[in-house]
Formats: structure tokens, sequence, C-alpha cells
């Protein structure tokens, strides 16, 4: 540290501190969640094309590890999900989706039918990774009935596919937000 260094500006936060919201989530942020507090580990971001963009948080509290997902259509809309095993899905899935270039219209996870919603295809990006590269995917998402539950699959080439599920929150359910210090 040198003489000078406190008269240097601090860099300014892109952020509001005294008014933050799930919208200005990063790493390192914390911020309480269903009775725990999570802190934000890695920091992912979607680009679905036509300037929509949407992020993805992978957050611990300390006794698990869950992904919060945050998209803006002109409302917010949130997800905590955790990853599933693609085969929990019904066999098969994998080739049916490569077969016919696209997912079922409805799934079935423990006991609960979901529907698809949405499928669209973009380009992934770590935005926490030493050196970030964009990655092409295809992601389909299911809703149950209600549109309390979610259900995905993300499909990043021929071969590889990811699933997950969890439920969808409203923005209230996140409190206490706290930038990294």
């Amino acid at each position: 540290m040198g003489v000078f260094d406190f008269l240097k500006k601090k860099k300014e936060p892109a952020y509001d501190v005294t008014n933050l919201s799930v919208a200005d989530l990063d790493e390192g942020f914390v911020f309480d969640y269903n009775l725990k507090s999570w802190v934000v580990k890695e920091v992912y971001q979607y680009d679905w094309g036509k300037n929509v963009f949407s992020k993805e948080y992978k957050i611990d509290a300390g006794d698990e590890t869950a992904f919060l997902s945050v998209s803006n259509d002109g409302e917010l809309f949130l997800t905590v999900t955790k990853p599933i095993k693609i085969q929990q899905l019904g066999d098969g899935l994998r080739e049916q989706i490569r077969k016919n270039e696209a997912a079922p219209d409805k799934l079935d996870y423990e006991g609960v039918t979901y529907y698809l919603d949405e499928d669209s295809a973009g380009y992934f990006n770590d935005i926490t990774a030493k050196n970030p590269d964009w990655e092409e995917l295809v992601s389909y998402e299911y809703l149950n009935e209600d549109e309390t539950l979610v259900l995905g699959i993300s499909q990043w080439d021929e071969r590889n596919f990811d699933a997950y599920a969890g439920k969808v929150i409203k923005p209230y359910e996140i409190s206490n937000i706290t930038p990294d210090e």
C-alpha cells in the first residue's frame, strides 16, 4: 500500500447499497432465503439472443448447495433448483431429444406432471471463471400446472445433458442482501 493510496477514489458499485435487490446479486453476496443465509459462490450468464439475458447463481448455505436463476422479461422470474439425474425423467429421454431435436411436451417427475413452458437456444458464460468462454446450449424449461415447480433440461452438445428440479419463488422470499465486503 502506497503512502497516497488513501487519496484514490474507491470504485463505486454498480448498485445502490441502500436498496439492494435480487437483480444486484454478485459473487460473494450474502442473502437470506428459506430460513438460511446463502453465499453466492459463482455467477453464470445466459444470452438467449435478441438482447435477452438471464443470470444464474451457485449458492451455498453451508449444509446445501443450490442454483438461483433470475430472469426478467418485464417481470422478475426466480427459481431455486438442484441438479438431478436425467435418467430420473425417463428411460431413453436423451435419445428421444437427439432424434426429434426437441424435448417432449410433458414430463413426470416424483409424481408431478410438468409441461414444457419454454425451449430456447442460447449461450452460457461462467462469469466467475478466469478465462470465461461462451458455450452453446439448448434449454427446455417445464412448469407444473400451477407454475410453482420447475424442471429443466440443458443440452450442451449431441450427447451431454444436465437436468434440474426445484421451485419458483417470489422476489420477497430473498431478503437481507449484503454485498461482499
